[in-house]
């Protein structure tokens, strides 16, 4: 059956952009623009110069100094016509900003000043009007397009939904010198060159679009116009940059691949209805597959992000589902689980026992009479002392639910003793628990926690044919393998800092190892910080690389 909701998808039209910048006194500045009133998203909206690429912009290659379209087009990624997006971004910023990227005759970049400029301006009016072509006005007038004098920035897709979408190259180049330039006043009311930072800072009241907001907080970083050509000119990555429109806090926007939400928008509203939420609303059912519903706990934290996440798992004819982390004692949160449930709920399911994972599997099996599955800890500090489990689960068993849903237990040591992941084989989805978290690295808490398991356990995992990964805090995650080996990574860098501390500070505590290798960590957090670096020393240890003698740490091999 067709989804009425669906938008249908809509081919974008090729566009460019140019972004100029300048030094200032202040700093390095950029040139904005407001458009005119309209019917769609961009209406009113501060942006950069640019526009559609015009059938006619081919001609004005013949024009083009310092670049031609075989290596423009392997700077874009195109078979051809890459220096189409050149000539269209130059001949935008002239009809729009007053802003001519030319040379003379003589390859000196042109003013605009007396009777040529006076000329030129004449010609700006007519290819507003399209009356004629930037080609007609190079060959006439004896320009040549200084297209080597734009930099590629980046590149942006309009998200699917839109009514109007653009494939649009970004340029950024250097304002010619002597040129002071002036909004044309049909497409643009006004123009005004803004420090990067400041436009950012002023988004919802300068309406400014997602690319505009992305680009000025990009250039944000650099300090002059030097700094930023010369880093555009060296960037090795630009892969499209694809929106996906959502729905939130702040209402409809676009919501871009650096942030959480967006590869789960992608897998619940591939169509870009713009239905999907960026945000994590406790209590809120969320459909994230004909299998599985996910329902987040009202115990956002520091330590549990937006939330701890409740997953049912299950359907099909007989319309049973089980329980992946019941959540923390809350009955608000069980009541909430039960009413997301489209049938009874007959297996329940538990990661590990922290305080936040297992305590409401006790109300929630007397709710239902579902048995309840995990493992006990080894330890029972910081553990859900009531949780009982009907059923010990081992590493590789296999529980089959309904609908053809089949869960493999996989015991996942490290983040704590009893820490199970389950795989929902059908789907390639891995429920993770606390062993993989969204936008925060995991703590690792001796004696139950264990460094050097965690390790053994995410490098398992990491071999697995995985497609998705629903962690115990946040939205699904994709790349499961990227995302794995990237904790490994900074588990690595983490112990290499841990090293290098003891190299250089001698014997020593770990309270006096603590802000040298947790540098980057807010002061409020180097409490949980000391339970993984201890984790740390203890991995350490048992590699017999660090011993212990009384509260000081050494070096092996460096014991005075």
């Amino acid at each position: 059956m067709s989804d009425p909701t669906a938008v249908p998808d809509r081919p974008p039209r090729p566009a460019a952009t140019i972004v100029v910048v300048r030094d200032a006194p202040g700093g390095l500045e950029v040139l904005l623009s407001r458009r005119t009133e309209s019917r769609d998203h961009t209406s009113g909206a501060w942006v950069f110069p640019g526009g559609i690429v015009d059938r006619n912009d081919r001609a004005g290659h013949a024009y083009c100094s310092g670049l031609d379209d075989a290596e423009a087009s392997r700077r874009l990624g195109l078979p051809e016509c890459g220096l189409d997006y050149h000539v269209a971004a130059v001949r935008e910023c002239f009809e729009e900003a007053g802003l001519l990227f030319a040379t003379d005759a003589g390859g000196t970049l042109v003013t605009l000043g007396g009777a040529a400029g006076e000329l030129l301006s004449g010609w700006r009016t007519l290819l507003h009007s399209g009356e004629r072509t930037l080609a007609d006005m190079c060959r006439e007038t004896g320009i040549r397009l200084a297209v080597d004098r734009l930099v590629y920035f980046s590149h942006w897709l309009t998200p699917l939904g839109r009514l109007k979408r653009y494939d649009t190259r970004f340029f950024v180049a250097a304002a010619p010198p002597a040129q002071t330039g002036a909004h044309d006043g049909r497409e643009i009311l006004e123009q005004q060159w803004f420090r990067p930072t400041d436009a950012a800072a002023r988004s919802v009241e300068l309406k400014l679009l997602t690319p505009t907001h992305k680009t000025l907080e990009a250039i944000s970083r650099f300090g002059s116009v030097a700094e930023v050509l010369a880093w555009a000119a060296d960037a090795r990555d630009r892969s499209v940059i694809l929106p996906r429109m959502g729905v939130g806090r702040d209402g409809p926007r676009p919501v871009v691949p650096s942030e959480s939400a967006w590869a789960e928008i992608g897998r619940i509203d591939p169509q870009g209805a713009g239905r999907a939420s960026y945000d994590i609303n406790p209590g809120v059912a969320v459909r994230l597959s004909e299998r599985v519903i996910r329902v987040t706990a009202n115990n956002g934290s520091v330590m549990t992000g937006p939330g701890t996440n409740t997953y049912l798992v299950g359907g099909g004819t007989r319309n049973e589902w089980a329980a992946i982390d019941p959540g923390p004692s809350d009955m608000a949160h069980v009541d909430a689980v039960l009413a997301a449930a489209p049938g009874p709920i007959r297996w329940i399911f538990a990661t590990h026992t922290h305080i936040d994972h297992s305590p409401a599997a006790r109300e929630l099996a007397a709710r239902t009479g579902a048995p309840v599955y995990g493992r006990r800890p080894n330890h029972p500090q910081w553990q859900d002392p009531t949780f009982a489990p009907d059923r010990e689960l081992a590493d590789g068993e296999r529980c089959e639910l309904p609908g053809d849903t089949t869960l493999r237990v996989l015991h996942t040591p490290g983040h704590a003793s009893n820490h199970l992941c389950y795989l929902l084989e059908e789907e390639k989805l891995l429920f993770t628990g606390d062993h993989v978290m969204q936008l925060s690295t995991v703590v690792i808490n001796p004696p139950d926690g264990d460094m050097a398991a965690y390790l053994v356990s995410l490098r398992a995992l990491a071999q697995l044919d995985l497609e998705w990964l629903a962690p115990g805090h946040g939205f699904l995650m994709p790349e499961p393998r990227r995302a794995i080996e990237a904790i490994v990574s900074h588990r690595l860098k983490r112990e290499a800092k841990v090293v290098a501390a003891l190299r250089a500070l001698g014997p020593a505590s770990a309270e006096a190892l603590l802000a040298r290798v947790y540098d980057d960590v807010q002061p409020r957090l180097l409490p949980m910080a000391l339970r993984s670096l201890t984790a740390h020393l203890y991995k350490l240890r048992t590699d017999e690389r660090a011993v212990e003698q009384g509260d000081v740490w050494t070096l092996v091999g460096e014991v005075g």
